[in-house]
């Protein structure tokens, strides 16, 4: 395997604080990597370092040479002038240099003819072509909208257009879903699949990397770690590493203790073989309170009780500049529920949340609200907050003291604590906060305030997988009612019981079922008017319209149709008690790789039979 990228024993540090140290790793031609950490590990200044934009403390970084090296950057560095198409195409490339100096050309009326040679042998002909391609893909149409009128959002699909338009040989992307909506991420990561270059990538969608990448680098306790399989493979492995090494400080706790007895019962040692035990003292002391730190968000705060009357919304419609966003939806929630929201970037769906939170009006209908409810609303452009002011301020200009699920009042330092900002952070300006830790923030800032009704707009943006996972558990036993727009589906998969699905602007369709289970239906819908299609297309004489006979449910079906929602029930049932056993901790290492295995076999036959299901219900009611 040819050798793309080495790195060796990469050190970086802020002051005290140790990102990581003598990092030592390599990548290879085809292999698509990711890196996985918690928040404040370096993930995205390792990259920074990798890409040179960024200095380490010691250690190097080489790549082979002319290797051709793309770099999606969280900020991008277009000017505010730029055309989308000239920052699609602003880059070292030789045969864009070209096609820039040939429109250049072109446009002064000159000779080309020595252009469209050089156009030629470097096949630059379709890259106008391409790009405008995986612009659309990213629903950027506008290819001569100047780069300051665009959002964050369609800034950084530009960007990601701009490194996938010129197939280098070495792509590194820092969080490339974040901004895209469900179709965008499906799209990226197929496209991804099947792409030549080699990757190396910071993300935290979890299908995502389990989709596309075949080796995880862990930075854990400043090391790094190395798995070569997707990320199932790294969770089971990972948990492992961690069992092994609980183990190992568990038996060297046993031999200090004995090593300890034998210290004291000893007179001065003088002997060699007594000294050189006395020596090797020290070293079994620090293995036996080696203890891994693992610095995990506590999530606990008791939600304020709800009533009977939660959110109702009747006949809402919103429209702007002439355009129907939201059209006649009507829906009251019902108490403790969870509904996932997706549909395209642009369809309404921060919309719809404004609407029920009241913070619009809506043009006709009405949106009610009960006296008992709490709203705790998590936006996508995060937190406000003064970035003077230091992050204890933040949280005392809201209360005092927070009430958690047990019933006891913490400090807002203590509280600080469970979200991992020690009594050193608490004093941190917010300006000084990485991107995630803003989010953690944020996510503390409004679970304080102990909501019962919680709207998350894309809250996984920027947090590292182990707060999601606290996330995604707290949601799940919330007393209350939750709403989420997400783009990570499997974060939508294990919350949410049903979906209000954007279909198109303004149009909101109901889904009983997860995301998994949306996607099931929406490739059955697509291969079942393909099907009808292609059979239309064959036939040639057409029978009168009353004499199509309209298909029933056979015997069969209807006892099947019947019997699927108990068989359903069931599964879920099953699924939430493994869930709850994977959960407590008590599980051995195989009892967890059993579980787990079993808890996925449950989703597919979940996906199957409710797909099954709404077949049949589509015939039956039909």
């Amino acid at each position: 395997m040819i050798a793309y990228l080495q790195v060796e024993n990469l050190t970086k540090s802020f002051g005290d604080l140790v990102l990581f140290n003598k990092l030592k790793f390599g990548v290879g031609a085809g292999q698509r990597v990711a890196i996985v950490a918690k928040n404040g590990a370096g993930k995205t200044t390792l990259l920074n370092i990798i890409a040179g934009l960024d200095t380490p403390d010691e250690g190097q970084v080489t790549f082979r040479r002319d290797t051709g090296v793309g770099f999606l950057r969280q900020q991008d560095n277009f000017l505010p002038e730029m055309t989308v198409l000239q920052a699609v195409f602003a880059s070292d490339n030789a045969a864009v240099k070209i096609i820039g100096e040939y429109e250049r050309t072109a446009s002064r009326g000159e000779d080309i003819t020595h252009l469209s040679e050089q156009m030629d042998a470097h096949k630059a002909w379709d890259y106008e072509h391409r790009a405008k391609q995986i612009l659309g893909k990213l629903r950027i149409t506008d290819f001569d909208q100047r780069m300051g009128e665009l959002s964050g959002g369609q800034r950084k699909r530009v960007a990601l257009a701009n490194v996938l338009i010129n197939e280098p040989d070495f792509l590194m992307l820092d969080e490339p879903t974040n901004h895209l909506d469900l179709d965008m991420v499906e799209w990226l990561e197929d496209y991804l699949s099947k792409s030549r270059s080699t990757l190396l990538m910071v993300t935290h969608d979890r299908y995502f990397l389990d989709r596309v990448c075949n080796v995880i680098l862990e930075i854990d306790q400043k090391q790094l770690y190395t798995y070569k399989g997707n990320f199932s493979y790294f969770l089971e492995k990972r948990q492992e590493r961690i069992d092994n090494f609980n183990s190992e400080v568990d038996r060297a706790g046993n031999l200090y203790r004995r090593e300890l007895e034998w210290i004291r019962r000893q007179p001065s040692a003088r002997g060699t073989k007594i000294k050189s035990r006395v020596d090797a003292f020290d070293e079994v002391k620090d293995r036996a309170f080696a203890k891994r730190r693992e610095g995990q968000v506590e999530i606990n705060v008791q939600a304020s009780r709800l009533g009977k009357k939660i959110i109702a919304a009747k006949n809402v419609c919103k429209a702007y500049g002439g355009v129907e966003y939201v059209d006649k939806f009507s829906y009251e929630f019902k108490r403790f529920e969870k509904v996932g929201i997706i549909g395209k970037n642009g369809t309404g769906k921060t919309t719809l949340l404004n609407l029920l939170t009241q913070t619009i009006e809506p043009d006709s209908g009405h949106v009610s609200q009960g006296e008992t409810v709490v709203v705790g609303y998590y936006r996508q452009e995060g937190i406000k907050a003064d970035p003077e002011k230091r992050v204890i301020d933040v949280v005392r200009d809201i209360a005092e003291y927070v009430k958690m699920g047990d019933g006891k009042n913490l400090s807002v330092s203590q509280f600080l604590n469970h979200f991992l900002f020690p009594p050193s952070a608490q004093q941190t300006l917010v300006g000084k906060l990485s991107g995630g830790e803003l989010r953690r923030l944020y996510l503390l800032t409004i679970l304080m305030r102990q909501p019962n009704f919680l709207i998350l707009d894309e809250p996984t943006n920027d947090l590292d997988l182990m707060t999601m996972a606290v996330l995604e558990d707290y949601l799940k036993e919330l007393d209350g009612c939750v709403l989420i727009v997400s783009h990570d589906r499997y974060f939508m998969d294990k919350i949410v019981d049903h979906l209000f699905v954007f279909e198109d602007v303004g149009r909101i369709k109901d889904f009983p079922g997860s995301y998994s289970s949306y996607r099931d239906y929406r490739i059955w819908q697509e291969q079942k008017q393909k099907a009808e299609q292609a059979k239309e297309e064959k036939v040639v004489v057409k029978r009168p319209e009353n004499e199509v006979s309209k298909r029933k449910l056979t015997f069969n079906e209807k006892r099947e149709y019947r019997e699927l929602p108990k068989e359903i029930e069931e599964l879920e049932k099953e699924k939430a008690e493994l869930e709850l056993q994977l959960n407590s901790g008590a599980l051995s290492a195989d009892e967890l790789v059993k579980a787990s295995h079993r808890v996925g076999d449950i989703i597919n036959n979940l996906g199957n039979k409710e797909l099954r299901w709404l077949e049949l219900d589509e015939i039956a009611n039909g």
